[in-house]
């Protein structure tokens, strides 16, 4: 099974932090988010990874190259951020045929990997105890079928899924940025195709300065 890490955002809500430094490569402990991200796949036995670049991305491809553990490893680069949808349609020849695991770069948690099926009709994905930044939720689950009330959920989507490429066929004349909630899901849900569960173990969306300090202060807790 492959993995795809997106890592093409600016970050822009990480500024000054971001200014010179992708997302990504920011620190928590001694390793950085994209690193984090490619150890845990690694420890379920993930060998192959396909991950999108743009905004600074030479000092990600940079970065990763010289760890030789890390050398199956396809770069994508993207001339401006493709979005989360446009990303995997542009890296589809990339993906192959089987289904993959999905994963944002930028978050930092300890949800349990090996709880994601090793098949899905189209996609299964990880859900989370609403956080503060998101106390409407994405989604809810009705038995392990994904479906999105009219006003509150009860879940955020981790930014981890297993995804069956299949599913991408239809966006092939979309033009780029598209993001795959809205453009792909959306469709797949409504059809009650798309399954989820829920961790409520530690996830953090490192998308501001204060989170990636709670990231920071978790990990000093845990060690």
């Amino acid at each position: 099974m492959k993995a795809m890490i997106l890592a093409a955002g600016e970050g822009k809500r990480l500024q000054p932090l971001t200014l010179k430094t992708p997302k990504p490569l920011l620190k928590v402990g001694s390793s950085s988010l994209i690193e984090y991200q490619i150890n845990r796949l690694s420890d379920i036995g993930i060998k192959n990874f396909v991950i999108n670049v743009s905004y600074l991305g030479e000092q990600i491809t940079e970065s990763l190259k010289d760890h030789s553990h890390y050398q199956n490893i396809t770069f994508i680069e993207e001339p401006f951020p493709y979005g989360t949808g446009g990303a995997l349609v542009n890296a589809m020849d990339h993906l192959g045929d089987d289904p993959f695991i999905l994963c944002n770069a930028d978050i930092f948690t300890k949800i349990d990997l090996t709880k994601l099926p090793s098949s899905t009709e189209a996609a299964h994905l990880i859900g989370t105890p609403n956080p503060k930044h998101n106390l409407d939720g994405d989604f809810s689950v009705l038995g392990n079928s994904v479906i999105i009330n009219e006003q509150a959920n009860h879940l955020t989507w981790s930014g981890i899924s297993l995804i069956n490429p299949k599913i991408l066929k239809g966006c092939l004349d979309i033009s780029f940025p598209f993001d795959i909630w809205n453009t792909v899901f959306k469709t797949f849900i409504k059809n009650q195709k798309i399954t989820a569960h829920q961790d409520t173990s530690l996830w953090i969306d490192v998308g501001t300065i204060d989170r990636l300090e709670l990231a920071r202060a978790s990990l000093k807790e845990e060690n």
